[in-house]
């Protein structure tokens, strides 16, 4: 799958065993900020039904590709059309002049196959499933020539030995569901209207900081949905990033966003992922469940787990002359994984929270008032 800032992939194990612990009654997994798609590609190939959204449409295409599609019914004939494609020569355009000429995420050869590639899938107009796990792969092959450091605010100076290799198409790992189980959907809806889908469980992994995803991975949305936008700055980000803000990228208005997608939430137990480096404590997290889901704090089960801090904070921050200026914060992040339920946590639950109650790290925000609380429960 893509590079991605937020990605669960280390988490991805915990995730499942948490789901699991909910016990043999939960067969529907809501997943409401889907984002890769990785957590609901992972619980489809544990044989549960999956509904996912983002109202990103490269995450909604990823979605409907490892989520809604099925291997039985696409792969042979997806893999016929992807090996035509990497049969295409290359034929600059709009793709290559934005992403390759005015900035340098691609090598100019590689966007040219990309843009004979994209162009092809336009003008073929497959039916949603197909076009999706072709527009997939073709995404995935461009993030393994790509020449940043995993987001696409900005590109290496120098290209990094990958951007070097010739871009390759390769069929994703398409899933079939299990047997006796009502297909999986993806949806591209905002996360407050995708809460009304029903389910046994919803898991939430919204954005945290002041970071959008849609600035992160403008490309990935160019790309998907091939509208030729208008672009500004070095990194010739979409014009429309500056209006398609959403409130969980703004301190003041996240808690109240996160609040009501959890009022909204139609599911007995609900999973929620959030980062140390969030706008929001884990003390606020705690009191947004309880008061928006009418439950007592014996009701709430929380896990937490320390990690390396992706490659870019690692390295440091760089001014547009290539010169490092700053000092770099913490190498290490703690996730935490609260899971709200309707009962009192059984026996499975409240094993894992033995296993992994620490470290916990408060975040040294400013906690909710209880003022702030009663307005957003309304």
């Amino acid at each position: 799958m893509i590079k991605y800032l937020g990605s669960k992939r280390l988490l991805l194990g915990q995730i499942l065993r948490t789901v699991h612990a909910l016990g043999p009654s939960t067969r529907t997994v809501l997943d409401l900020f889907s984002g890769t798609s990785r957590v609901g590609h992972a619980l489809k190939a544990k044989g549960y039904r999956v509904l996912s959204s983002d109202n990103a449409a490269y995450a909604a295409t990823l979605a409907r590709c490892y989520v809604q599609a099925e291997r039985a019914a696409h792969a042979v004939r997806a893999q016929a059309i992807i090996d035509d494609l990497n049969a295409l020569p290359g034929a600059p355009g709009y793709f290559t002049e934005t992403f390759c000429v005015r900035s340098r995420f691609f090598r100019p050869e590689n966007g040219a196959r990309i843009d004979a590639i994209r162009e092809h899938i336009a003008a073929a107009r497959f039916e949603p499933e197909l076009e999706s796990i072709l527009l997939v792969t073709l995404m995935e092959a461009a993030d393994r020539v790509d020449s940043t450091t995993g987001v696409q605010m900005a590109y290496l100076k120098r290209w990094a030995p990958r951007a070097l290799k010739p871009l390759t198409l390769r069929l994703p790992d398409l899933l079939d569901r299990a047997p006796d189980t009502d297909p999986c959907r993806a949806h591209h809806l905002d996360a407050l209207d995708a809460a009304s889908l029903g389910a046994d469980a919803a898991y939430i992994d919204p954005p945290y900081n002041q970071h959008s995803y849609l600035g992160n991975y403008h490309v990935w949305e160019s790309l998907v949905r091939w509208d030729k936008p208008e672009t500004y700055g070095i990194a010739c980000k979409r014009t429309d990033t500056r209006e398609r803000r959403s409130p969980f990228n703004s301190r003041r208005a996240c808690a109240e966003a996160l609040g009501a997608v959890i009022a909204r939430v139609r599911a007995p137990n609900l999973i929620l992922s959030f980062n140390n480096e969030g706008f929001l404590s884990l003390a606020d997290l705690h009191e947004l469940l309880m008061a928006q889901r009418g439950v007592p704090r014996t009701h709430l089960t929380t896990l937490a787990f320390d990690f390396k801090r992706y490659v870019g904070a690692q390295i440091g921050i760089y001014n547009p002359r290539g010169n490092k200026v700053g000092t770099v914060g913490a190498l290490r992040n703690v996730e935490h994984i609260i899971v709200a339920t309707a009962e009192r946590p059984g026996r499975a639950l409240r094993e894992l929270a033995r296993q992994f109650a620490g470290p916990v790290v408060h975040n040294p925000v400013a906690h909710l008032h209880p003022e702030h609380l009663q307005a957003i429960a309304g």
